[in-house]
């Protein structure tokens, strides 16, 4: 039958048997600062006495929302200064679709369709993000998927080198797959290319150092939209506020979510950079949004959770 969990502190989980287990994964990869942060539920609290619900549709905000936007700003690298908010990754790989298609559309280019990927990427379980990933056991289940999505081999060096193959050579090499796959679609009809700085669902698998710098150096070549995808590895599990930091390269797009909130509250997030969000913020509406998008409760307690990391050096600590 199914493990009951019934509680849960610091690293620790207890089942309805009683064991102790120490939870490896942090929830699923999301319980960055651990389990029983009294200072979450405070603030959960808090602003459920205060605010419990409202939407940010129409020109409307709320002191959260605001406090977790400037504190996002700080702590993502330098031009993302705008955040569109959601309630998991997968809805923010959803949303990273829409914001793609709109930016080449306000910019004259709606033929710029293709979003590539990478096989055995993960990018969420709804229909789009399932499409984006590389995931063939997601794929059998989903006759019908997003259109303009194509892949690309992934870069993982210790199953798929070839003999004698060094990892700074099958890096560049599996990069290089990007601007052939741009070249066979043609330049003028791709809009991005999105990639998990470390593949975290598809094995926990690091590129060679030589594969980020060689893929943003093709996508700034063909004028090709690069995403991060960093809601396992953003807030901190690498050591960097997110793992992009580690690999050398710069997106124009960064999805969040888990470490957010540390999974106490469902919430996502994407981060457009000023490049981005400019054309489309003056060129009209951006008709999307979800009725929890902003939740102010899951922003309060992002704001929480983002002073614990900060504060508490938990980001430096994990180096």
């Amino acid at each position: 039958g199914s493990r009951v969990i019934v509680k849960a502190d610091g690293v620790y989980l207890w089942d309805s048997d009683g064991n102790k287990i120490i939870d490896g994964m942090a929830g699923l990869w999301c319980v960055n600062v651990g389990y029983g942060r009294k200072e979450l539920a405070d603030a959960a609290y808090r602003q459920i006495q205060e605010l419990p619900f409202y939407n940010t549709f129409f020109k409307t905000t709320h002191p959260p929302v605001i406090e977790l936007s400037a504190m996002l700003a700080e702590v993502t690298p330098a031009g993302f200064n705008h955040f569109f908010y959601c309630n998991s990754g997968s809805e923010g790989n959803d949303t990273v679709l829409r914001l793609v298609h709109q930016y080449w559309r306000v910019q004259g280019k709606p033929q710029k369709k293709y979003v590539i990927s990478r096989k055995n990427g993960y990018h969420g379980s709804t229909i789009a993000g399932g499409t984006l990933g590389g995931m063939g056991y997601m794929h059998e289940q989903m006759p019908s998927k997003v259109e303009h999505i194509v892949h690309i081999d992934q870069p993982y060096f210790f199953g798929e080198a070839q003999a004698g193959e060094t990892p700074e050579a099958f890096g560049l090499a599996r990069a290089q797959q990007l601007e052939a796959k741009i070249l066979e679609l043609g330049a003028e009809n791709v809009a991005a290319f999105i990639g998990e700085p470390f593949q975290g669902a598809g094995g926990v698998i690091f590129p060679p150092s030589t594969y980020w710098p060689e893929i943003q150096r093709i996508c700034r070549k063909y004028d090709i939209l690069l995403v991060a995808d960093e809601v396992i590895g953003g807030f901190g599990r690498t050591g960097e506020w997110f793992a992009h930091q580690h690999f050398g390269f710069e997106p124009d797009l960064i999805t969040m979510a888990k470490g957010l909130t540390s999974g106490y509250v469902p919430m996502g997030a994407v981060g457009i950079h000023e490049r981005v969000a400019r054309p489309i913020i003056d060129n009209g509406e951006f008709n999307h949004g979800l009725t929890y998008s902003g939740h102010p409760v899951a922003a309060a307690v992002a704001v929480a959770n983002l002073k614990l990391l900060r504060d508490e050096g938990i980001v430096e600590r994990v180096k």
